[in-house]
């Protein structure tokens, strides 16, 4: 086993990644007999992992319950938010509960969100199952659902008390969710360290085809990254943490506007990436040698470097007026200095996001 802590007062909690902890009841410390466990999953992993997970948890005395959601960044809503609710009540869950979240972003956002509101406030245990979760949504307590006119507009900053990593996970991952997760991976390299890129200009083939030593590693490296952001800005007021959505601005437009699920996150962000360094590039501070370089490793790793063909320009902007960035009727906007360096800006003329974005075009 291997640990990262995140480190936030009496809120700290640890990060557990190793292969085979599905069966491992030391990783779901500190559970204890007789507690209520509520695992909320959707109809694609419930045959693959529920009796997995609830035979560990029951075999250690806790009483468990499954709520089953449908599968899709689409039923990411208030909606399907309730039958968790429904859940809960129904088995007569108390505020002393756990929530428990196997599977991927949706679900682990969505039961984040529940587990805030649920009384007020119960303990909930990430079990992030998709490669983009277990580096980057399972971590730093960002929570809720999208509305049709934002992506995850309806949420709050609640912390897990742990975060649990099964690599074996990624043996069942359809090839184009792998393919997303690697776009939050290379966000890290180009907005936070740009070590951690030059390895995995190096290795992304080894991640591809889900070689143990590199994965492992890349889990780790990225889940220390935003373990340290999440530390140092955890409510993204500093402007720190904000340098984690690079790419999302763009690629959050991309996803709302053809419609949630039709292009996987990891692919809206890919090509997010590439229209914000082409936008940095415009204001001079980033070089088109390394625009090069992030669009070549993007599209060895399988993934989109340009928008869809679909959208205009123009069909971006009322998406990024409403981002979470946007204050006082300025767009912030996160912009690649160099190779793992970023910084917030918010003096980004419409013409040059508009640029930025007709060159990343198909």
């Amino acid at each position: 086993m291997e640990q990262v802590i995140v480190t936030l007062g009496e809120r700290s909690y640890p990060i557990t990644i190793a292969q085979g902890l599905f069966s491992n009841s030391e990783a779901f410390n500190p559970l204890k007999s007789g507690q209520q466990v509520m695992i909320v999953t959707n109809e694609t992993l419930a045959p693959l992992y529920l009796e997995q997970v609830k035979s560990t948890l029951q075999s250690m005395g806790l009483r468990v319950n499954e709520v089953i959601l449908p599968d899709g960044e689409q039923y990411k809503s208030l909606f399907v938010l309730d039958g968790i609710f429904s859940a809960l009540l129904e088995n007569n869950h108390g505020r002393d509960t756990t929530l428990l979240a196997l599977g991927g972003g949706v679900i682990g956002d969505m039961t984040g969100f529940a587990a805030a509101s649920y009384q007020r406030g119960a303990r909930f245990i990430q079990v992030p199952t998709t490669l983009l979760s277990q580096v980057d949504s399972s971590v730093g307590g960002k929570t809720g659902v999208n509305h049709p006119l934002g992506k995850n507009m309806i949420g709050t900053f609640y912390q897990p008390s742990s975060v649990v990593i099964d690599l074996n996970c990624l043996n069942t991952l359809p090839a184009q969710e792998l393919y997303a997760g690697l776009a939050e991976v290379i966000k890290y390299g180009v907005a936070l360290d740009g070590e951690f890129f030059n390895w995995l200009e190096n290795n992304i083939e080894k991640l591809l085809a889900l070689d143990n030593q590199a994965t492992a590693y890349c889990i780790r490296r990225c889940c220390e990254l935003k373990a340290r952001v999440v530390a140092a800005d955890e409510h993204e007021r500093s402007g720190m943490r904000a340098l984690l959505n690079l790419g999302h601005t763009f690629g959050h437009a991309i996803e709302a506007e053809m419609g949630y699920g039709v292009w996987l996150h990891g692919q809206a962000v890919a090509a997010g990436m590439v229209m914000a360094a082409r936008a940095s590039e415009r204001v001079g501070l980033f070089s088109a040698q390394d625009t090069q370089r992030i669009i070549s490793l993007l599209e060895r790793a399988k993934l989109p470097v340009q928008g869809p063909a679909e959208m205009s320009p123009e069909d971006y902007l009322p998406h990024m007026m409403r981002d979470k960035k946007v204050a006082a009727g300025k767009l912030h906007l996160v912009l690649p200095t160099a190779i793992g360096n970023s910084e917030l800006r918010s003096d980004i003329s419409t013409d040059i996001i508009l640029d930025a974005i007709r060159r990343c075009r198909s």
